[in-house]
């Protein structure tokens, strides 16, 4: 039996044909355990009420045995990775079959019985099946339009990454320091190394592990658990007449520019480190490929890219937390930085892909990611003004919009006013205006009792951005 699958006309193979196909062409065992019930979706775990799911990281020291059976891990899980994306492709390609994540864990059954990936028995199977998981997670965002087609995965430039759900690692909490104890995980004989720079919440077991390994050798433990944060209590303006809040011009002269004067500087690490990475890259290749000396050049370049990336975080993390605690609303523009960061094309390429390793180097994206989560946390309200909003022309005093103004003019006359405006300070005044006013149209259609959103999307309200 087939039926239309999409709408260019292709057709899917369903029933018993598709049963049989998986059986025979594609080597999927047919669902032996409790074939008398029905298959029953799985149930995806919701968190408890008033909790939010966190993820704490830690620096972990394996032993030489357990470090090499966590890259034998790695190795596995890409493996699994690959091979269910290749059964999956060709069971659509060749067969107009669909498999699906129940289908690619029977095929991985018999994957570890078979005789020449028997190897795959020497690591956990719930590790294997996270994989699969990983991957039906990346169909279902293609699927979607929110993601790209998944891709192979390939040594050496794919993360190396294995998670444990709770039946593939042991956790035992020390009494003396709660939040700390024991982890040991699946296949492994004792317990992790790892250095607990802060505790977890006590008495709150993990609810699922992830162990990784970057190109620099480090080895990190990712811990998801389950709690209960504490909002902040709400920051007012000294009057009392509304919620204290603050616009944020992001840029590369300054890394983010405050509606106040206040400029945070741009680090420029990868200038900073330019001619030490451009010494460790010509120095890396003047060694023979396969050679001991161009394994140590390899890793000194990614120790210092790992440092670089160290350095970048912990400052965003700072500057991000301090701007939520001291603020009630903050208010950005809703940069789109895929579009920004575009390949260079024309005369001018050189000259936008230095532009393009700037902004990359700034990292916006990490920026706003965090300040979107902490708001969540914390119960501040985050407000994305359109990225068509002419903060940068517009003057902050009077109103009049001016033309359009390149980016080396870092300051202008106001035509209507005669004011003087930093083209920074300017944006970020605007920006902090139509905040307020767009959080105020969804403070006052909001229902008695009901708490404000903790991010609000000023180009999704009707007639919120005035483009004029």
């Amino acid at each position: 039996m087939v039926e239309a699958a999409r709408e260019d006309g292709r057709l899917r193979v369903i029933g018993a044909e598709a049963k049989r196909i998986k059986r025979e062409a594609l080597g999927v065992p047919d669902r032996v355990k409790h074939q008398q019930r029905a298959a029953v979706p799985v149930q995806r775990r919701t968190p408890e009420a008033d909790t939010r799911q966190r993820v704490y990281q830690y620096r972990c020291y394996p032993s030489p045995t357990q470090a090499e059976q966590l890259i034998k891990t790695f190795g596995a899980c890409r493996w699994a990775y690959n091979e269910g994306l290749a059964l999956r492709d060709k069971a659509w390609r060749e067969h107009r079959v669909t498999l699906g994540f129940a289908e690619s864990c029977r095929a991985l059954t018999g994957w570890r019985n078979a005789g020449g990936t028997r190897w795959l028995q020497e690591v956990s199977s719930t590790v294997l099946q996270q994989a699969l998981r990983h991957l039906d997670a990346a169909f279902g965002r293609f699927f979607k339009g929110s993601g790209r087609q998944p891709k192979r995965k390939k040594k050496g430039r794919s993360r190396d990454s294995a998670t444990y759900v709770r039946t593939g690692f042991r956790w035992v909490e020390d009494p003396e320091r709660p939040g700390t104890g024991l982890i040991s995980l699946a296949k492994q004989s004792g317990p992790l190394r790892i250095r607990w720079s802060r505790p977890l919440p006590a008495g709150v077991r993990p609810v699922k592990l992830t162990v990784s390994r970057d190109r620099a050798g480090r080895f990190f433990l990712s811990v998801l658990v389950e709690e209960r944060i504490e909002p902040l209590p709400p920051v007012f303006l000294r009057d009392g007449n509304g919620p204290k809040a603050v616009g944020l011009d992001l840029g590369l002269a300054a890394l983010v520019t405050l509606d106040d004067g206040k400029k945070v500087d741009h680090p420029r690490l990868l200038k900073k480190y330019g001619a030490k990475l451009a010494d460790l890259q010509r120095s890396l290749h003047r060694k023979q490929r396969g050679s001991r000396n161009r394994e140590r050049a390899r890793q000194e370049i990614a120790r210092l890219y790992a440092l670089i990336g160290d350095v970048r975080r912990d400052a965003l993390d700072r500057l991000t937390t301090r701007l939520v605690r001291e603020n009630q609303v903050l208010v950005v523009e809703n940069l789109s930085i895929a579009s920004l960061v575009r390949s260079p094309e024309g005369k001018n390429r050189r000259r936008k892909a230095g532009l393009n390793r700037s902004i990359l180097d700034a990292s916006w994206s990490t920026l706003l990611r965090m300040l979107q989560y902490k708001c969540a946390w914390y119960g501040r309200t985050l407000v994305l003004v359109d990225r068509f909003f002419p903060s940068t022309r517009r003057c902050s005093a009077c109103g009049t919009n001016g033309p359009k103004l390149d980016l080396a003019v870092r300051g202008w006359s106001c035509g209507g006013c005669g004011a003087e405006h930093d083209r920074d300070v300017n944006a970020a005044r605007n920006l902090r205006h139509e905040g307020i006013r767009v959080y105020e149209l969804v403070a006052s259609a909001l229902p008695a009792g009901r708490a404000m959103p903790s991010m609000i999307r000023a180009s999704e309200m009707p007639d919120a951005v005035p483009t004029a």
